[in-house]
């Protein structure tokens, strides 16, 4: 990638190194024109010589001598400061691009290129506090410099300077139109949790509150307001903020679950606890309401009941972490059919085996159920083997 980058670059720069050559040449006067410009040409083709023949380092040296040729070819310095700085040559970077800021003759657009590629030196080098200092400057100069706004969002998410990082996000999405909304409720949460780690339950709720302004579905809000609520002794609220977070994303409920139903449980709802779950089953695949309602099944129900139930839900969503589950339920209950037992974790170990890959490419991971020399994904020849689950001899 590297690589490739340099070459973008170099090819950046050729057009301009020419353009630099002709310039300067028309600058030198009708009698010196034409030595200047063969001058330049010839520079010019050694340059492009040297980067056909994989000589970087000698290339830019003579692109660097065309830029020298005229101080004032603004694209060139700009371009060749952002070489040196992707070369990993960023003090280099950051003195050209210094003098390229306190050039007096620069228009407002080459004022606003210069300072973001001198903040993008000082961000590279590692000098955020420089950084924030141009990219703060450049934001006052074009109220409408996105990069220089995306930067220091950037910076104060570093820094971990929540309230700032809001409001550059949202001077971002003013000056652009881009929505922020999710970036800023994760902001707003961030901030919350300091607050709720600080003993500032107000301070943490209205965090909360503005997360949810920002990005009303925001899972991580619902999570944060429902650890806020039960540990204020709200477990009413508390549930009704993991249910609504479960709801906005189900891939979340493993999760939720736990504090949920710790707070199902504080207030002796089980009722409630195992109607939620139930509608879970309905939309999420995995096996994490599964297991947690055959645990309420057995408090209430007993063993046998928990058992019947989880094998059954085991047919249509087989999981190792369920077959665990149905014989440690087989274990306690010493009523149980040891042939029924078997017959299910038969069943759901042939779903489990259907379900998994037998092979698998070692050059790009594609999983296959059966064996093929040369890997659909990759094209690679002889990569794809069988797994060490697979192989039985």
């Amino acid at each position: 990638m590297a690589f490739v980058t340099e070459w973008f670059w170099f090819f950046l720069l050729l057009p301009i190194a020419a353009l630099s050559g002709w310039v300067i040449g028309r600058r030198g006067g009708e009698r010196h024109s034409d030595t200047q410009v063969s001058r330049l040409s010839t520079t010019y083709f050694r340059g492009l010589n040297y980067l056909l023949n994989e000589q970087p380092d000698k290339a830019i040296e003579l692109f660097l001598h065309i830029a020298e040729l005229d101080k004032e070819t603004f694209e060139t310095q700009v371009a060749l400061g952002h070489l040196f700085r992707r070369r990993g040559e960023v003090d280099r970077a950051i003195r050209l691009h210094q003098g390229l800021v306190q050039r007096p003759d620069l228009n407002d657009q080459q004022k606003v290129q210069a300072l973001l590629a001198l903040g993008e030196d000082y961000m590279r080098s590692g000098l955020l506090d420089r950084a924030e200092t141009v990219f703060t400057d450049l934001a006052a100069l074009d109220q409408r410099a996105p990069q220089a706004l995306r930067h220091l969002i950037s910076i104060y998410q570093a820094e971990r300077d929540w309230p700032k990082a809001i409001e550059n996000a949202t001077r971002f999405e003013d000056a652009t139109g881009e929505p922020m909304g999710k970036l800023i409720g994760h902001f707003e949460c961030e901030l919350a949790e300091r607050l709720r780690s600080a003993g500032d339950v107000a301070g943490a709720r209205a965090a909360v509150a503005r997360a949810y302004a920002a990005d009303s579905t925001s899972v991580r809000a619902g999570i944060l307001e429902g650890r806020i609520e039960g540990e204020a002794g709200n477990d009413a609220a508390a549930i009704r903020a993991f249910e609504r977070a479960a709801r906005h994303d189900t891939d979340f409920l493993p999760e939720i679950l736990p504090s949920l139903l710790a707070a199902y449980a504080r207030i002796g709802d089980g009722p409630g606890a195992r109607a939620f779950l139930a509608e879970m089953t309905e939309h999420y695949r995995g096996i994490a309401p599964v297991l947690a309602l055959a645990r309420l099944i057995e408090a209430e129900q007993g063993v046998g009941e928990a058992r019947a139930y989880l094998a059954e839900q085991l047919k249509d969503r087989p999981s190792v972490r369920g077959e665990a589950a149905l014989i440690e339920l087989t274990l306690a209950d010493a009523g149980a059919d040891p042939a029924r037992t078997l017959h299910d974790l038969s069943h759901i170990t042939d779903q489990l085996l259907v379900r998994n890959p037998s092979y698998r490419c070692g050059r790009c991971g594609f999983g296959a159920r059966s064996h093929h020399w040369q890997c659909p994904s990759c094209k690679e020849w002889g990569s794809i083997k069988p797994l060490l689950n697979y192989a039985v001899v």
